[in-house]
């Protein structure tokens, strides 16, 4: 009897999945894909927009990790990988724009230059003097980023430099981020011995190599995440379910799969690709430690509203704007995508971003609402106010997980917890990008694989 495999969740992490286990265990293995969604890609999502396709979910990937491009050069798709013009974002504090700092790690200055005109001279006078104080850090600690960096270099330095990036990343801020989680090198420098917070930007920064390097930081697709999503989907050969999974039990020969319409499904092995807080409800009766652990990582819900403005409409050559903490705009983020990407056709594409962790925009504005905010806020950064030829609102529920202090002991208990022929992946674990959810896509997918031939 061949094995029958189960990959539960159609994002990004149960498409590479279930991809894996067709090239890995061949193609007489029975793979069954379930999923509730009306299209497979969860959060990678493509609409047309005034006539261009534009990713209405995730947008872009870091081109200089590996996984990506290795996986679409895998699938025949290396030329359909983009990179950007070269523009780069705004930050909007104050009520005005500035030029994103240069020299900062995650917005985290290594010299008080890099935020002039972004914080006061107190501040910068501060971060001048930061170097002379003694550091108190335990090798292994992992406070908030905020906890850090506030203490080193005061509020103004998160709430306009750090909280701008780290919104856009986890829509969430920086004191519910931990340290090694976003800054992974800069903690590595302070368990080294960095005598001072800049010291250990400094380092950071050497060790990451020169800041000017080789082609673009960021990568897309040409034609969106479509691409890559319905060659997955090809390549898979799943069987998809279309129900919702409630609840997943043990059986003689593996597990027993049961859907909200009460069918049942046999699996000798499974990928549970799913947001934490579903993972929770799903394994709690056959592996408790592991829900107990999936249930202390929260998430943020976002909403995305995508705009077509008429081409020519007078907006900056940039990027896009990251807005500080406290600003009175409803977006936490607006991206330029014909500025960031290139320009499409005779339109303008426009990307805004609500809603951070702890907020429930996505759940309560109604799309009415926020088309309204968009317009305002497009208003107050640029002076914009051409009505959009074509617009779209997309919602990610409970989409964005928040990597807070102790994240990764977290998630080696969760691990912990699994049943052998059990395997998690989602952004939840090794990273909120693409390029991580294919990484532990892929390790899932392994390990199921590797339990199967050992037994």
């Amino acid at each position: 009897m061949s094995t029958s495999y189960c990959v539960v969740g159609g994002g990004i992490s149960g498409l590479v999945a279930a991809y894996r286990l067709r090239v890995w265990a061949g193609p007489d293995v029975s793979i069954a894909l379930i999923d509730p969604a009306d299209r497979l890609g969860g959060v990678l999502r493509t609409e047309r927009i005034g006539g261009q396709l534009m990713d209405v979910g995730a947008e872009a990937f870091l081109a200089r990790r590996p996984e990506v491009p290795a996986l679409l050069a895998e699938l025949g798709l290396s030329g359909r990988q983009i990179g950007t013009t070269g523009a780069r974002p705004l930050i909007y504090s104050q009520g005005r724009l500035h030029p994103m700092p240069t020299d900062t790690l995650q917005g985290i200055p290594a010299q008080p230059a890099a935020l002039t005109g972004l914080v006061d001279e107190a501040t910068l006078a501060r971060i001048r003097d930061e170097r002379d104080r003694p550091l108190r850090w335990r090798p292994g600690a992992d406070p908030s980023v905020a906890e850090l960096v506030s203490d080193r270099f005061g509020d103004q330095v998160v709430a306009r430099s750090v909280d701008p990036l780290l919104a856009g990343v986890y829509a969430g801020s920086s004191a519910t981020i931990g340290v090694r989680s976003a800054l992974p090198t800069l903690a590595a420098a302070l368990d080294r011995g960095a005598r001072s917070l800049t010291d250990a930007v400094r380092d950071a920064l050497s060790a990451s190599g020169p800041s000017v390097a080789t082609g673009s930081v960021f990568g897309a697709i040409d034609g969106g995440y479509a691409v890559l999503v319905d060659e997955l989907v090809q390549r898979a050969d799943f069987r998809w379910l279309q129900v919702a999974v409630e609840r997943i039990g043990r059986s003689q020969r593996g597990w027993e799969i049961v859907d909200d319409e009460g069918g049942r499904h046999h699996a000798d092995a499974a990928v549970l690709a799913v947001p934490a807080p579903r993972l929770a409800r799903l394994v709690d009766d056959v592996a408790p430690r592991t829900a107990a652990a999936a249930r202390r990582i929260g998430v943020a819900s976002s909403a995305l509203v995508a705009l077509a403005l008429p081409g020519g409409t007078p907006l900056p050559q940039q990027s896009g704007v990251l807005v500080a903490r406290g600003e009175r705009l409803h977006a936490k983020a607006i991206t330029l995508s014909s500025r960031k990407w290139g320009q499409r056709g005779n339109v303008e594409l426009v990307r805004l971003s609500y809603g951070r962790f702890g907020e429930d925009v996505a759940r309560r504005a109604g799309d009415e609402d926020l088309l309204d905010w968009a317009a305002q806020d497009l208003a107050t950064v640029f002076g914009v106010a051409t009505e959009p030829e074509d617009c779209h609102v997309a919602r990610w529920i409970d989409a964005m997980p928040q990597y807070g202090p102790g994240h990764g002991e977290l998630v080696a208990e969760l691990r912990a917890g699994v049943p052998p022929t059990l395997a998690v992946a989602g952004a939840y674990l090794d990273g909120i990008g693409v390029p991580a959810c294919v990484g532990a896509a892929t390790k899932a997918a392994g390990s199921l694989v590797t339990s199967r031939v050992a037994r």
